[in-house]
Formats: structure tokens, sequence, C-alpha cells
């Protein structure tokens, strides 16, 4: 039985015993506005417990949240310049990314839209890692709250009643009248300490996933990104499939491989011949020149992008299979193991001369360059740690994976919730601690006021601009 089919099990399960819960104690639950909530006393003596008896810790962590609240912010708003300028003037990006600028992480999203350079989002995953992080969020508020002598009047959980389970929320109700009256400084600091939270969070479980993928996975073999390509003029294609032409133009090349049966495309330009297909075809922009795919071992033996062994010895990293194949001329004869879909794979090819080398062993696969660069590229890319052509092999088959996934979602997100945290809206904690952060600077409530609903109204106008500029990518 497959995960999915676990998950929804324990869909099912979660709804009918989170109903039941909520049936029975359905006096403690009143409704605000859109919100349902659920209030109790659960963690109050422990909150103020910690936060009233380490005074020096707390006061060297009101400073480590306040500080860490302005590098978050100053990264979303780096990062709203970095959406900004993909969704504006890189269309293609955006059709490749799907999902709309502003798109909450529901259960099997990635699923949905077909988001391969993503893991799977299972509903485990989300109502644990919701769990983890609302609470530790939460009482960070809290735990602060207490050390600045501000009374917690309840805790508990909430939820849109039109859209649950898509968005949970746990909650830390304060004294505001009590908040108020206190200092500056304070304030920016309970406000800041659920971001400080998330990112301890963040680093924590990271050093988790990193210790459990070294128990649980090992190198097994090598992963390559695409067949050998190169760049041709398209007018000096001379036959398609054995059709002959003239000086075709893009439009021609494109309407001859649309009729073509085969799944590869035979392509000549002069003694030289290519392969393609339909969609890398069509995926490039009308242009002079075209990437096509050169006449290699790999591609023709349709090779699986995972290799482990070479006439049975084992290759665990790229040195290993250039190694391998050094040991070979062109013409020789070679047995590769793979992994595929179907399973353990093992086909015989014979390699070629390299066409820039001459008497090199040929294979004609690539390896593209992954390292992420810029914000983005930090947090989608955590994982470091592993080589990105290597193929390991999960130790306890598919619960390593599921479990390796679920640490690696919870540390993005980690990130990603403390960033968004820090957005400077009203809705989230940034919005009030920009507003406090301008009244320290100014001491001028109006000013401070009108820099925070300005900034509201523009971030909220920008984000309209990108649903706008998500739609008319689909349309260009």
């Amino acid at each position: 039985m497959s995960f999915f089919i676990y998950d929804l099990i324990f869909l099912v399960l979660f709804l009918t015993v989170f109903s039941v819960f909520l049936y029975t104690r359905k006096k403690n639950l009143k409704r605000e506005g859109l919100l349902y909530l659920y209030r109790t006393s659960w963690g109050i003596k422990m909150i103020n417990r910690i936060g009233k008896r380490h005074n020096k810790a707390m006061r060297i962590l009101s400073w480590l949240s306040i500080i860490s609240g302005y590098f978050l912010m100053a990264g979303m708003f780096y990062l709203v310049y970095v959406l900004v300028k993909i969704y504006f003037f890189v269309p293609e990006a955006v059709r490749a990314i799907k999902v709309p600028p502003i798109m909450p992480l529901v259960p099997y999203l990635p699923q949905v839209f077909k988001l391969e350079f993503l893991p799977p989002f299972y509903f485990t995953y989300w109502i644990v890692i919701i769990a983890i992080l609302a609470i530790t969020h939460e009482m960070a508020h809290g735990i602060l709250a207490a050390y600045n002598k501000v009374r917690i009047k309840t805790t508990g959980f909430g939820f849109f009643p039109f859209f649950f389970p898509a968005f949970p929320l746990a909650f830390v109700e304060l004294d505001e009248e009590m908040m108020q009256k206190k200092e500056n400084f304070a304030k920016r600091a309970v406000l800041s300490a659920g971001t400080f939270a998330n990112v301890l969070t963040g680093i924590l479980f990271f050093g988790v996933l990193t210790a459990f993928f070294s128990f649980s996975f090992s190198a097994a073999g090598i992963t390559y990104d695409t067949y050998a390509t190169q760049p041709i003029f398209i007018n000096e294609i001379t036959s398609v499939n054995g059709i002959n032409l003239n000086s075709p133009s893009y439009e021609e090349l494109l309407e001859l491989s649309g009729t073509s049966e085969q799944q590869l495309i035979e392509i000549k330009s002069g003694e030289e011949t290519y392969l393609s297909t339909e969609e890398m075809i069509s995926s490039q922009e009308n242009g002079e020149e075209i990437f096509l795919y050169q006449s290699a071992p790999a591609i023709k033996e349709n090779l699986s992008s995972i290799i482990t062994k070479i006439n049975g010895v084992p290759l665990y990293n790229i040195d290993d299979l250039v190694n391998e194949l050094s040991k070979y001329s062109p013409g020789n004869e070679i047995s590769i193991t793979t992994i595929s879909d179907e399973g353990i794979v093992e086909k015989t090819l014979v390699l070629e001369e390299h066409p820039g080398q001459e008497e090199r062993a040929w294979l004609g696969i690539g390896f593209v360059n992954q390292e992420k660069g810029g914000l983005i590229g930090r947090i989608v890319n955590l994982a470091s740690f592993k080589d990105p052509h290597v193929y390991y092999k999960p130790k306890s088959g598919e619960w390593s994976i599921f479990v390796y996934n679920l640490l690696w979602w919870l540390v993005i997100i980690s990130i990603s919730m403390a960033l968004i945290n820090m957005l400077p809206v009203g809705i989230f904690d940034g919005g009030r601690f920009f507003y406090l952060t301008v009244l320290a600077l100014t001491k001028n409530k109006k000013i401070a006021k009108q820099s925070f609903m300005l900034l509201t109204k523009f971030f909220i106008f920008l984000f309209f601009l990108l649903i706008v500029f998500w739609g008319i990518s689909w349309i260009r």
C-alpha cells in the first residue's frame, strides 16, 4: 500500500477525532469574525515558569529576537524584489513554477500541480509541521511576554471553518492593556519572538535532517541531468526523419516535428545526425539556433538517469564514472546497470568517439550545475550536504524517503514562516514590529501609523500585480 493511501486514512481519522473533540467541548469554542477559537489554559504555567525564572537568558534572547527580526524583514524585502523581477519579466519561469504567487502550502499541492522540483507534501507532513511550528512560535511570544510581566490570558488553537484543514493556527492571548503599557523595546521583543523561534526550529531540524541522512542513506550510483546537446543553425537543417528540407524556418521545423509518430526525431545537418523530441523543439524560442541531442549511445539506448555500475564496477560519484570510462576506447562494448521505474535494468551498449576529443570513449550524458544562488536558492537548497549528482540509496526503503522529506519540509517551512511573518503588513507580526520601529525612531505616533498603513497598502497592491502578471504569463 502506498503512503498516499495511508495518508488519506490518517486524514479521515484525524478529521473524525478532531470533530468529535470539538463537539464534546463546544462550550470552549467561540466564533470571532471568520475564525473559530478554542480557548484553554494549556501550557500557561510552563510558559510563566520559563519566562520568569531566567531573566539574564531572556534579556539576551530579547536582543537576539529583535536583531533576527530586522534581518528577516530585510530578507523578506529582498525576496519580494526577486519575486517581482521573476513575475514581471520572466514569464517562462512563472509558467514553470505553475502555482500563483499567493498560495498557501496545503496538503498534496506539489502532487496536484506536478511540481517535480519539490518532494511530495502529505497531510501527515502538514499536521506534524503545523503543530511543531505553531506551538513553538506562540510559546516564544508567551515566554518573552511573561518575562516582561505581561499576563497570559488564554492559549488555544483556531481555524477558518470554510477552509479547514488548510488554515489552522495556534495562539497565546495576552493582556493587551498590560502590553500597551510596556516600553517599545519589550513590545518589539515579544512580537519578534515567534519568528526567532521559527529560525531556531529550522536550525535544530536541519541538524536532525543532516544526522538522519547520514545514517539512513548511502551513495550507490550517479545521476545525470540530460543527454549531450549541441546548438545548430535551423536554416542548416537538411532533413527531418528522412524528409529533405532546404533552409527551413523554425515554424516549418516545429510543424514537421509535430507530425512525427516517433518518440525520437532524427534531424540531419549536413553529414551530422542529431536527435530531438517535439516537446524539446516546441519549448525553445523562435530564433536562429536550436539545441538538439547529439546522436550518442546514451540517448539511443534510452538510458535511465541513474547509473549504478559499469561492467559490474560500482559508481559512487562523477569521478568514478570518468575513471571507469577512461579504461575503454571507442567501439568497446560495455554493460551498464541503471535504476528506473521498472527497477534495476542492465543494458549493453557500444561506446562512441567523443566529438571533441579523438580516441576518447563517449557515453553522451550531461551534468548541469545545480547550485542555486541568492536568498531563494539558499532556502530551497538547504540540503546542500547532498551531492546533486550522486544517487543515494535509502537503507530502509520508502520509510527513509518519507522521514527525510518530512524533515526537509519542516526546515523549509520553518524558515519560510519566519520570513513571511516579518513582512511589514498589518496581519503579520512584522506589521506591528515595523510600526514600533518607526515610532522608536521618530517618537511620533502619527508618522509611525501613516508609514505602517502606506507600506501595508503598497504590499497589497504589489501582490495584486503579481497575481495579474501570473495570469498574463499563461496567455503570452
